[in-house]
């Protein structure tokens, strides 16, 4: 029998011990998932995955995990990637629906808690099963600016400064806890975020992957969209590069 023991088979069903084992094993989904980092800058967002490469018959640069809700927001996940699409159109449909009603782009706020309404709905009804992803959302509107917002599988919302989802979130949040908030650019965010992602994967265990990144900054009026791929590609060799020199210096310490 599962750890569970009976109370597993639903998400309306608590244990003696208070715990909803549903939402625990979608957290659990996330965990294995790639690791997403999100960073807010002085001067936009930044939200950048790790994209795993499963065969080498998958076409480069193709498969995108992150993905536009409106001009000036986008939204990406870790975990199970069928249930991040399900909350991706959904958060399209609020957004589409918003500007239809209101003839504006919805707000950042607006999207997120609507974002998080849905995924909490998913974990109090018999008929459904909690989204097995964490999803992070970058957004821009006049009233609050640029903001990064995490919904996780229970359907909280926090707003962060940066925040890390999936596979080595925690590695990743040691990381994040450097960086000077108040002084990072995007560009800056780029280049850390490739250097994390490659610092922290395991070269042995772990796929080969590749970098996605998307942005909101000035340059690109606030509104989401992919990071050039020329600045990705050298963020990415000054990453390899830093990752092989700590090896090499790594492997000179063990020999004395």
């Amino acid at each position: 029998m599962s750890s569970g023991a009976g109370y597993d088979y639903s998400v309306m069903s608590f244990s003696p011990d208070g715990r909803v084992y549903q939402v625990e094993y979608a957290e659990k989904a996330v965990e294995k998932g790639g690791t997403t980092i999100g960073i807010k800058c002085v001067d936009g967002v930044v939200i950048g995955v790790e994209k795993a490469i499963f065969s080498r018959l998958l076409k480069a640069d193709a498969n995108s995990i992150i993905y536009p809700t409106d001009t000036y927001s986008a939204i990406a996940f870790s975990g199970i990637q069928p249930d991040g699409r399900a909350l991706m159109t959904k958060a399209r449909e609020e957004a589409r629906e918003y500007k239809s009603f209101y003839g504006s782009h919805i707000p950042g706020r607006v999207l997120a808690e609507r974002v998080a309404g849905r995924v909490h709905t998913a974990t109090i009804y018999w008929s459904e099963r909690p989204f097995g992803v964490s999803s992070v959302l970058s957004t821009y509107d006049d009233e609050d600016g640029h903001a990064l917002y995490s919904v996780a599988p229970t359907g909280s919302l926090l707003r962060y400064h940066a925040v890390a989802v999936g596979r080595h979130r925690q590695g990743a949040k040691t990381e994040l806890d450097k960086i000077k908030f108040d002084q990072i650019t995007c560009a800056e965010a780029v280049a850390l975020i490739a250097m994390i992602l490659h610092k922290l994967h395991d070269d042995i265990k772990d796929k080969p992957f590749e970098i996605e990144m998307v942005w909101q900054c000035r340059d690109s009026g606030f509104k989401a969209v992919s990071v050039p791929k020329e600045t990705v590609d050298v963020a990415v060799t000054a990453a390899k590069a830093a990752k092989q020199r700590a090896l090499m210096a790594d492997s000179d310490s063990d020999e004395e």
